[in-house]
């Protein structure tokens, strides 16, 4: 088993114990697919409290944007705070994947990669298999804070739970998280080249399966 390998393996593991759904995907073309029919069974349609809305993604082009909106009417590229309190789902491109949590980050600097995370019931969440990190050290190697003006975690879907421990999904925002992991997906931000420590965990990853 290839660190790669390993290190996916360990993050769909971690993130599917704390409730969220993760499908690897070879490219583009079939993840847009299987998000479409995702959209489609969960009745998106183009009216009143039935769109979806999707942030700006840099693998999404104004064609891809045509064919979605043609095979899904309903889809809206325009996110307001309005549209997005009204829509069942929310789609963004994230930036990083932790293994060791399951998390999926992203620099979130406008505001509507933030809205698409948390007012809709349903967030899917595209990631590259690339970018996938060890842990959060790893991360944090790679966040320059003087250019990065807020970082999103997001660890499964919301959770609350109140003073008596009694937890409850989906209140402070959505109820369900899909992360779709694509092999050939242009990543958010250009990535630097894996440190020491990264192949070190990988290579730890890697034997622990």
């Amino acid at each position: 088993m290839t660190a790669i390998t390993a290190t996916f393996e360990d993050f769909k593991l971690r993130a599917e114990a704390v409730g969220a759904q993760v499908e690897k995907v070879p490219n583009k073309s079939a993840a847009l697919d299987f998000i479409a029919g995702v959209l489609l069974r969960e009745g998106i349609a183009d009216a009143p409290g039935a769109r979806a809305v999707w942030a700006h993604c840099p693998a999404i082009s104004s064609a891809d944007r045509e064919q979605l909106t043609a095979r899904v009417p309903g889809i809206q590229f325009d996110v307001t705070r309005d549209n997005a309190a009204q829509a069942i789902a929310g789609i963004s491109q994230m930036d990083w994947a932790l293994a060791d949590t399951g998390t999926v980050v992203q620099i979130a600097d406008t505001v509507d990669q933030r809205l698409v995370s948390t007012l809709p019931a349903l967030h899917i969440a595209l990631v590259s298999t690339a970018s996938i990190l060890p842990n959060l050290p790893a991360l944090l190697s790679r966040v320059d804070p003087r250019k990065t003006g807020y970082l999103a975690f997001i660890t499964g879907p919301s959770r609350t739970a109140d003073i008596e421990r009694v937890l409850t999904i989906g209140v402070h925002g959505p109820a369900r998280l899909v992360i779709v992991m694509v092999d050939e997906l242009p990543s958010n931000k250009i990535a630097p080249e894996k440190t020491t420590s990264d192949k070190i965990a990988s290579e730890k990853m890697a034997v622990s399966q």
